[in-house]
């Protein structure tokens, strides 16, 4: 005790805030609560999970992605979190990278585990017929439980070697939802630049069983496909790097939709931008409908250090959204 008591006047002045402005989201209500003493539970679409950070689709199809999947999956597998895959565009053509992918074994059949694909393959498999291959990878390859659906047009307009779509990402979406008849469930999401109200309310009209927001703010792929054509035309297309909706932009119209309409969509992964427990539990309380909080850049930047550094930051999390729980809550 003495030790502590020595560290808080060492201390004291150091700890005062750079700014007198407090977080203005939030009241803190001091008096109301016990600390956490259990742990927590969480329901994502029928399947309890322990803690609700998503971890969004980040990759796939290399030496370094395999290493990373499997840090991944064992990270929800300790915290009893759910994950997205990276695009497996891959499968469709050969089960080269299959090993990348498969992580219901180390995940479990308990977590939500979800398969990724983009709408203008799905385009393609549409056209060709052969949207079979699809139903493979999602039920027998990986067993898992649905399906993401990535929206990325601006991404493929600017990428030399995109996939344009044909015909609008809509449409392409209301009939894939016809030919899996309820087979896997089916989730959207963007890439970086979120979407506006007219594209979230069409899209919400349509049976789809959640969405992901891949908000303005976080990992950008249009930017990225800019600096990796350097030197190159995309490079003179930088100002669509900055078009978007952030997450709070599309909470805010997501619960004016559902206020409005009914909407037969259960479940919102609110991602792109957040960066801590925070933005996770704000984002949470806000959402009108049952939503948790995704992440990636985040994510991959303490897997890519080790994966003691990314269990050590998930246990913070975890932590502190738990004491934000009790202690938090939303200013009117």
């Amino acid at each position: 005790m003495t030790q502590r008591k020595t560290d808080h006047i060492q201390l004291a002045e150091a700890s005062k805030p750079a700014t007198n402005e407090a977080d203005e989201r939030f009241n803190y209500e001091p008096l109301l609560n016990a600390h956490p003493q259990n742990p927590q539970s969480f329901q994502f679409l029928g399947k309890k999970i322990g803690h609700p950070l998503w971890i969004s689709s980040i990759t796939g199809g290399t030496a370094e992605a395999n290493h990373i999947n499997h840090i991944l999956a064992e990270a929800c597998a300790e915290f009893g979190m759910g994950m997205g895959l990276g695009s497996c565009r891959s499968l469709l053509k050969s089960d080269e990278f299959l090993d990348d992918f498969n992580l219901r074994p180390i995940i479990g059949s308990e977590l939500p585990f979800y398969a990724n694909l983009g709408i203008a393959q799905i385009e393609q498999l549409i056209e060709k017929k052969e949207t079979d291959k699809i139903h493979e990878i999602v039920l027998h390859k990986l067993k898992a439980d649905g399906l993401f659906i990535h929206i990325n047009p601006t991404q493929e307009w600017l990428q030399p070697e995109g996939d344009l779509f044909k015909r609008p990402a809509l449409e392409t979406v209301a009939e894939l939802i016809e030919l899996t008849a309820g087979q896997y469930k089916l989730f959207v999401k963007e890439v970086g630049q979120g979407m506006g109200p007219e594209s979230l309310e069409q899209l919400l009209k349509l049976p789809i069983d959640g969405l992901e927001f891949g908000a303005f703010g976080g990992t950008n792929f249009a930017n990225i496909e800019i600096m990796r054509s350097k030197p190159g035309p995309a490079m003179y297309q930088l100002p669509l790097d900055n078009i978007g909706h952030n997450a709070n932009e599309m909470v805010e119209m997501v619960n004016e939709i559902v206020l409005n309409h009914s909407v037969y969509c259960k479940q919102i992964i609110v991602s792109g931008g957040i960066r801590n427990f925070l933005d996770g539990y704000y984002f949470m309380q806000k959402s009108s409908i049952a939503a948790v909080y995704g992440m990636a850049g985040v994510i991959l930047q303490h897997a890519m250090v080790s994966k003691e550094n990314l269990f050590h930051f998930l246990k913070a999390e975890e932590r502190g959204f738990a004491f934000a729980s009790r202690f938090l809550t939303l200013k009117k």
